[in-house]
């Protein structure tokens, strides 16, 4: 029965550990993807092994971004600790110009999302809302289309653009938005270099998806010791290992995708996809 532990098999895991590592880079939105694949694989999203498997997919996930990244994320963090230490010796606060700004990114993004998210969660059982919100992310990435190859680096992007960006990550809580074709859009709009606008997009994606892993913790946490100890953990473990080993494939692809300027692309599943959708829905 929905919400019993345990209704999670085997074959629903790996499949849901699939969409999730594909659309949690690709810019066609996982939370719209996941809500739709639970919904047609008939798994409740509230049963206890459902909220265990979010939580490990996550991790999955936030493992790919750190092994696709390793190198970048150990330089920048390294220098500016360096930076940190001997900032009254004249140094040149190269590091902590880049992540000051993707910190106030994170900031906003959370001052904006949080408030919000108990509401937009029930939008989360809404397939025509979820087409709509596909559609919507379509016509952002179509956009891109026509805009102007950005010059802007990392030592220019500024406080104001990643307010900006923050905010547009904040409206990828709804189910349907995708979360980085929101920010690389927002990044790439505001005249950013295609390459920063997608490495910017996954640096304030680790904070984003260790805060959406901390909020799933503290609802599984909750749980009755015995539901969580029933719970099939070779099926929690096959959905994180697909997630991570399919979300390096494709953000690996996105990056290739972004610097090509080939974002809107994606437009074109987006669209029909959601509009199959609402038109299934109303049906």
């Amino acid at each position: 029965m929905p919400g019993e532990a345990g209704e999670l098999g085997l074959i629903d895991s790996l499949l849901l550990g699939i969409v999730q590592g594909l659309t949690e880079f690709l810019p066609v939105s996982s939370s719209g993807h996941l809500a739709l694949t639970q919904h047609w694989l008939d798994v409740n999203p509230e049963a206890p092994d459902m909220l265990l498997f979010n939580v490990l997919a996550h991790v999955g996930t936030l493992l790919a971004v750190l092994w696709v990244f390793r190198r970048r994320a150990w330089r920048l963090s390294s220098r500016a600790v360096a930076e940190i230490i001997g900032r009254g010796q004249g140094g040149r606060l190269t590091a902590l110009r880049v992540l000051g700004p993707a910190l106030f990114s994170t900031f906003v993004t959370a001052a904006i999302g949080l408030p919000l998210q108990d509401r937009i969660e029930q939008a989360f059982g809404n397939r025509m809302a979820i087409g709509a919100f596909l559609m919507i992310t379509g016509l952002i990435l179509l956009g891109t289309r026509w805009t102007a190859r950005g010059t802007r680096g990392w030592r220019r992007l500024g406080w104001i653009r990643a307010g900006l960006i923050g905010a547009a990550q904040a409206g990828a809580i709804l189910p349907g938005i995708s979360r980085s074709g929101a920010t690389i859009c927002a990044a790439m709009y505001l005249g950013c270099r295609r390459r920063v606008a997608a490495e910017y997009s996954f640096l304030i994606a680790i904070p984003a998806i260790c805060g959406g892993a901390a909020k799933k913790i503290l609802d599984t946490l909750a749980l009755p010791r015995e539901t969580i100890q029933s719970v099939s953990w070779s099926a929690m473990a096959i959905g994180m290992v697909v997630s991570m080993l399919v979300g390096v494939g494709a953000l690996h692809w996105l990056l290739h995708a972004a610097r090509r300027g080939r974002l809107d692309r994606f437009a074109w599943y987006c669209i029909p996809v959601g509009l199959l959708v609402i038109m299934l829905s109303a049906g």
